[in-house]
């Protein structure tokens, strides 16, 4: 497939602005075609600097020669639109997470397999510098075997940041709280790096700031991987202040982490720090980093050669799964061990 590929985004909200400079930045391999969202003067305004089409209605762009979606909704809506377009033959490169539950993303990767197209979940944190530089240090046993794991993430998410959505901050529609809207980044990187499935998993959530809202503004868990090294996951929102993510590994020669993208090894007293080089997208939320586009380009080269792709549906779905898995545990005041029978929840009792 040599020609251009053909694009449409499905959900013109803020994340769109990483699509729209990417999509910019790759225009000799691939030009937007379509615009969709509910709010039509929403998808006008992201179509107006492609030239493109623009709709309100997600049938619009069926039978159009669509290649690849971008899918930029809320939660709830990912498994349901992705199989309506995987079932057309469109290849979808979903927002996180995969879906609501496990069930969800066990359909939508039948679903691709069936129609024969790729389905891709953005966790585009795993493309920094820094993380692969630290992965294929781990990989090669410069630190020994890793014994410990942990992830630390202190924001500030206020009740207007609330105010402006009807899905965030909901069961219903985003599936939970700061678990699965902010730390799934540092839960999902902690994963790739140790690249071992979970054993088990011992947690609890808490509303302590939030009082208008049912889901979770803090969290913490236990996560035992198959490989043996023990996780501990901390993750709260009402801290005050965006502080940098901090994540660190102990192994037997050395510790190694992220300090938000900055990537640091320990051998001893020798301390060495990995800063980024590469320049990605420009815009957007800080938090939201700067490499959508390294991931985007890498979907859209496998869609045009055919080839495997880093976070594929089992990949968002073993990274939905630990997340769920801190909900059940916390929910049954139990440990979890893998794998687990899913639930949707609604509501949660503190």
């Amino acid at each position: 497939m040599n020609k251009k590929l053909k694009i449409a985004i499905i959900g013109c909200g803020r994340i769109s602005v990483c699509y729209a400079d990417s999509l910019l930045k790759l225009k000799d391999k691939a030009e937007l075609c379509y615009a969709v969202d509910i709010d039509l003067a929403k998808a006008k305004r992201f179509a107006e600097p492609f030239g493109c089409n623009y709709t309100d209605e997600l049938e619009d762009i069926f039978d159009k020669g669509i290649d690849i979606a971008h899918l930029c909704l809320p939660h709830d809506l990912h498994a349901p639109i992705a199989i309506r377009l995987m079932e057309k033959g469109i290849h979808v490169l979903t927002e996180k997470p995969i879906a609501l539950t496990l069930q969800e993303a066990d359909e939508m990767i039948k679903s691709a397999s069936k129609n024969n197209v790729k389905l891709g979940c953005i966790f585009q944190t795993r493309y920094n510098d820094s993380v692969q530089r630290l992965k294929q240090m781990y990989e090669n046993g410069e630190f020994g075997k890793v014994t410990a794991a942990r992830s630390y993430l202190s924001w500030y998410r206020p009740d207007e940041y609330y105010k402006g959505s009807n899905w965030k901050g909901t069961w219903e529609h985003e599936g939970g709280g700061t678990l699965i809207d902010q730390a799934i980044h540092s839960i999902d990187r902690v994963r790739y790096i140790l690249g071992s499935d979970v054993k088990w998993i011992e947690g609890s959530i808490h509303n302590h700031y939030h009082p208008k809202l049912n889901v979770e503004d803090a969290a913490e868990a236990a996560i035992c991987f198959e490989n043996g090294c023990i996780y501990n996951l901390y993750a709260c929102n009402y801290y005050g202040f965006d502080s940098p993510i901090n994540i660190e590994f102990c192994g037997e020669k050395g510790r190694f982490g992220l300090i938000q993208d900055v990537g640091y090894t320990w051998f001893g007293n020798e301390y060495t720090e990995y800063r980024e080089i590469s320049k990605g997208n420009t815009v957007g939320r800080n938090y939201w980093g700067t490499t959508h586009i390294m991931q985007i380009e890498e979907f859209y080269d496998a869609v045009r050669d055919d080839k495997d792709i880093t976070v594929d549906g089992l990949e968002g779905r073993k990274t939905l799964e630990m997340i769920k898995g801190i909900y059940l545990s916390a929910m049954r005041h139990e440990r979890i061990t893998l794998p687990f029978e899913d639930i949707k929840i609604t509501k949660f009792k503190y």
